[in-house]
């Protein structure tokens, strides 16, 4: 009897042809969920009957509550090399083997980018305006040039974010609460004195931190006051690194200039969330990682994972 595989949050429908799953099909059936199942109820009916389960990054929690739930399950393989929102230790007591992928951070990088230029230079509202017969010419782009970026989180997405803004001509500064000023040394990048130094002198900030105890609500309504009125926020990381009412708030009112926003408290995001309608956001529904190059790796080390399993050999485990 095959094993049967879950693969969840195919929005694109494009697992199947991202990978060669040949080299599994006599033992394992594949099929691939495009909705997103929202509640532990929902992925416990689901998920009842299937022996794999692949899952992109984080989008999809696994608690102890959950794999209880699912007797069937001997391998769940993630996205990435690094997972928050799996419980190892329940994984473990139930005999679930946890792999991983690798993901490259180029896709992140210039997302990021994305949003800086679209906010700079009003790229929806003229190409919305263009496309609906609006007026020629609304808004005045924000030059890149002699501007301050300021980076939050100084790691590998950090410092390639940081290098293109000084590509831009861009004066970068960084922070985070680790990092030194021999690593901003090194990244080419003056080293703020203070988060708040941070936020209140830079144009654009960028958020490049991993989501911690010491990250989450790292910035809220005093922090986000902090910055220029001209400032822009982009936040490509985690939404939990925000609080998502000050942002709000902060938006609404016109305390900055716009935020791009890749990431939300809750994904796929609502239809009455309030980030929906709020004015000066550039939203993203998280395509930080989704690109081609990304979603080939993903599935193609999904089935080398599953092939490894059923040798009984794993690769690229996973652990807490």
């Amino acid at each position: 009897m095959k094993l049967r595989c879950a693969v969840l949050d195919d929005f694109q429908g494009v697992a199947m042809t991202m990978a060669d799953w040949t080299p599994i099909a006599d033992a394992v059936e594949v099929v691939s969920f495009s909705e997103h199942f929202a509640t532990e109820e929902e992925l416990a009916v689901a998920l009842a009957d299937f022996d794999v389960v692949v899952t992109l990054r984080e989008r999809v929690a696994f608690p102890a509550s959950l794999i209880r739930r699912l007797p069937r399950l001997r391998l769940l393989i993630a996205s990435g090399m690094r997972n928050t929102v799996i419980d190892f230790d329940a994984a473990r007591e139930h005999g679930v083997t946890v792999c991983g992928t690798e993901s490259s951070l180029t896709p992140p990088v210039e997302l990021t980018w994305a949003l800086v230029l679209g906010l700079a230079r009003g790229i929806v509202a003229e190409a919305t305006a263009l496309r609906e017969g609006g007026p020629w010419q609304s808004t005045v782009g924000v030059d890149l040039e002699g501007r301050r970026l300021g980076v939050l989180g100084l790691g590998r997405i950090g410092r390639r974010v940081a290098e293109i803004g000084k590509a831009f001509g861009m004066e970068v500064v960084a922070w985070s609460q680790n990092l030194t000023k021999e690593r901003a040394d090194e990244a080419g990048v003056r080293l703020a004195a203070s988060k708040e130094e941070l936020l209140g002198s830079s144009d654009f900030v960028s958020i490049h931190l991993a989501l911690s105890d010491r990250t989450r609500g790292l910035l809220g309504a005093a922090e986000l006051a902090l910055m220029k009125p001209t400032a822009y926020l982009v936040n490509t990381s985690r939404a939990a690194i925000v609080d998502q009412d000050a942002l709000v708030a902060a938006l609404r009112e016109g305390r900055i200039a716009g935020a791009g926003i890749d990431v939300f408290d809750v994904e796929p995001l609502p239809a009455d969330h309030p980030m929906r309608g709020v004015p000066r956001l550039l939203g993203t529904p998280h395509l930080g990682y989704v690109s081609e190059s990304n979603y080939r790796t993903y599935y193609g080390q999904a089935v080398e994972d599953i092939a490894a399993f059923l040798a009984g050999e794993p690769v690229r485990r996973l652990s807490a």
